[in-house]
């Protein structure tokens, strides 16, 4: 063996030598794989369920107050009863009614007042007779305006009383004379004209012939 070895050596270097040849043209052609990178992975948040939006409740429908009948008299333009929105004040009222007269005495009447369903407002003139101040308690006057329903106090019924010229306090003041048959005197004065004789006042509604014979003493036309 190793006689053929001398005797080929040349041949067997040879072949070493192209083998290696051959083996680093090989390695070169195929490099090695680059190495794996290792991603860390984040876990995402647990999913919250779907929550379900539910359907707010129809609100309910709300009564909305109806408007305010009010009878304001006295000295405005035009007395009568009149339809006002809730949340009206005095002021409203004679607004509603023409405004005030020339002979009116606003100084006495509470303006700011708020009203209320069925009330009766007068406006009084400034020659009728007022009824007592009010008290005033905390800076709140317990009175809320001069109403044909409030008699003075103290003062006695006035002997004669001249039909077409008499205030609705005047008249309130006469025997078997409310606030409302007062009301109805001034309409029918302002509405048919002064009263010519005294029984002419049996055309006013409620009076009759009993509550005139209470009052012919105490009334006049002159």
């Amino acid at each position: 063996m190793s006689n053929w070895l001398e005797r080929n050596r040349i041949a067997v270097f040879g072949l070493l030598a192209v083998l290696s040849v051959a083996g680093i043209v090989i390695v070169y052609r195929n490099p090695s794989p680059p190495p794996v990178e290792l991603i860390t992975l984040t876990p995402l948040p647990p999913t919250e369920p779907a929550v379900s939006v539910s359907e707010s409740p129809t609100p309910q429908p709300t009564n909305t107050p109806g408007p305010l009948r009010v009878y304001i008299s006295g000295e405005v333009k035009q007395p009568d009863v009149y339809l006002l929105a809730p949340g009206s004040i005095v002021k409203d009222a004679i607004l509603a009614a023409g405004g005030a007269t020339g002979q009116a005495d606003l100084n006495v009447v509470n303006q700011a007042l708020e009203l209320t369903d069925q009330q009766h407002i007068h406006i009084p003139s400034r020659t009728e007779a007022l009824p007592t101040p009010p008290v005033v308690e905390g800076g709140v006057s317990r009175n809320i305006a001069v109403s044909s329903s409030t008699r003075p106090q103290g003062k006695a019924t006035p002997l004669v009383v001249n039909l077409n010229t008499a205030s609705a306090v005047e008249l309130d003041m006469l025997p078997g004379i409310g606030p409302a048959i007062a009301g109805r005197i001034i309409d029918y004065r302002q509405t048919v004209g002064n009263f010519k004789t005294i029984e002419e006042l049996t055309n006013v509604s409620g009076i009759g012939s009993a509550t005139f014979a209470k009052l012919k003493d105490h009334i006049t036309v002159q």
